[in-house]
């Protein structure tokens, strides 16, 4: 947790993934984020994997660092409350529909500086999710073994929603630029993000929309190899998998010198009358070749002398991990200070959490923040945003308009437990 930017506001009424990531993003870096759900849970308050308790660990760590509201939202009333909050706080983040309820027509009416960051997904109103949009990409069709026929090979999907995150992380950034903006012009900005835009532009910024328009057709399938250069998976004799990357004439130099392969590797160039250590294109055009001599050595040798070896020699290369593996590995979490713990989980399942990606040396970390229980901070917000008493707010409780935090209930009564 950094506090840059304290004293800064967010409402967020959203769900899933891209939309939560926002906040998420905000409340590390010290912003107050206040969640404002429908007051038995959003569309993603029970997303799988649920712990014990019927609590929803996804919905945990996509919350961390937020408040929540919880009104509800099929109502006039708890709809007319929401509204009034976005005004009050003067920028919200949403990816509920502009023609609803939360439009920026309805959050702007009278104050004209709001900001909204609304995620869609596609431009043109369709609805999207990752997984769609994914698909409608191309990346799935690029995906699999080399010798896959073409013509009968299926997709292969990703499974970490990536757009969904790049998505959250774009939005973060375009709030941030619309604040800018408003301190310098006190002008609001109705700002709207198609997940689908995001995946398209990102194939266009990566040029391959230009690649594959200048090629006239599609790119082959490639395996583990790595496009455009020389990097592939490779099996030691034990039978450990590792990545190995050689992008630059120092990884090249590393992986040709750990593997011992100097005297074999000028026996190639002279055989196919070029030179390896020149650049990406006759390592990549080669990369068969290539790879089928460090197979040959990798299988001589177990993985914990290829590490040694690779290690000493400054390549760039990492061992396959399952992520149970990945999750109890020292480096990657135990001693990693991007994670710290907050064992008073809502799941109530203690596990390492993790803070800010960025790390600035001249400021303290912090600790990372748990999610809110449900409505935690219904009667807090809306009695210091909207100056409601807390008799007027004990008759929005009883009207069912608005909902006190859940803490205590247990859902694995009433939820599919794994």
């Amino acid at each position: 947790m950094y506090d840059f930017l304290s004293g800064l506001s967010v409402l967020e009424v959203s769900s899933f993934v891209a939309s939560p990531t926002v906040g998420l993003y905000c409340g590390q870096f010290g912003a107050e984020v206040i969640r404002v759900d429908h007051k038995e849970g959003g569309l993603d308050y029970d997303r799988f994997m649920l712990a014990d308790n019927g609590r929803s660990l996804a919905w945990e760590n996509l919350n961390r660092a937020k408040k929540s509201v919880a009104l509800d939202l099929k109502s006039a009333e708890g709809r007319e409350l929401c509204v009034e909050l976005a005004r009050k706080t003067g920028q919200c983040v949403t990816n509920l529909p502009e023609k609803s309820f939360l439009s920026h027509a309805a959050m702007a009416e009278g104050r004209e500086d709001m900001i909204s960051v609304r995620i869609m997904g596609w431009h043109d109103g369709r609805q999207a999710m990752d997984f769609t949009v994914n698909a409608a990409a191309g990346y799935p069709l690029m995906t699999g073994p080399a010798d896959w026929d073409p013509a009968t090979a299926p997709p292969v999907n990703q499974l970490m929603p990536a757009w969904d995150f790049l998505t959250g992380a774009y939005c973060a950034f375009t709030l941030l630029a619309a604040l800018r903006h408003r301190d310098a012009t006190g002008q609001g900005a109705e700002i709207r993000v198609p997940l689908g835009d995001v995946a398209i532009g990102t194939l266009a910024n990566s040029g391959t929309i230009a690649e594959m328009l200048y090629r006239g057709g599609d790119r082959e399938r490639l395996g583990n190899a790595i496009w455009g250069a020389f990097g592939t998976d490779f099996r030691a004799k034990d039978g450990t998998r590792f990545m190995v990357a050689a992008l630059t004439a120092k990884q090249w130099a590393g992986i040709v010198y750990a593997f011992g392969l100097g005297d074999e590797i000028a026996a190639l160039e002279s055989e196919l009358g070029v030179r390896f250590a020149d650049g990406d294109t006759p390592r990549f055009q080669h990369r068969e070749r290539l790879a089928a001599l460090f197979q040959q050595v990798a299988s001589q040798h177990d993985y914990a002398e290829l590490e040694r070896r690779m290690k000493a020699a400054g390549t760039t290369y990492e061992r396959y991990r399952t992520p149970y593996e990945a999750a109890q590995d020292p480096a990657l979490v135990g001693e990693n200070p991007l994670f710290g713990r907050t064992p008073d989980n809502p799941s109530g399942f203690d596990y390492p959490v993790a803070r800010s990606f960025a790390n600035m040396p001249d400021a303290p970390r912090g600790e990372p923040k748990r999610a809110p229980y449900l409505g935690e901070h219904t009667e807090e917000i809306l009695a210091e945003r909207l100056g409601l008493s807390s008799g007027e707010i004990g008759a929005l409780f009883d009207k069912g308009v608005a909902a006190p935090s859940d803490e205590g209930h247990d859902y694995s009564k009433t939820r599919i437990m794994p």
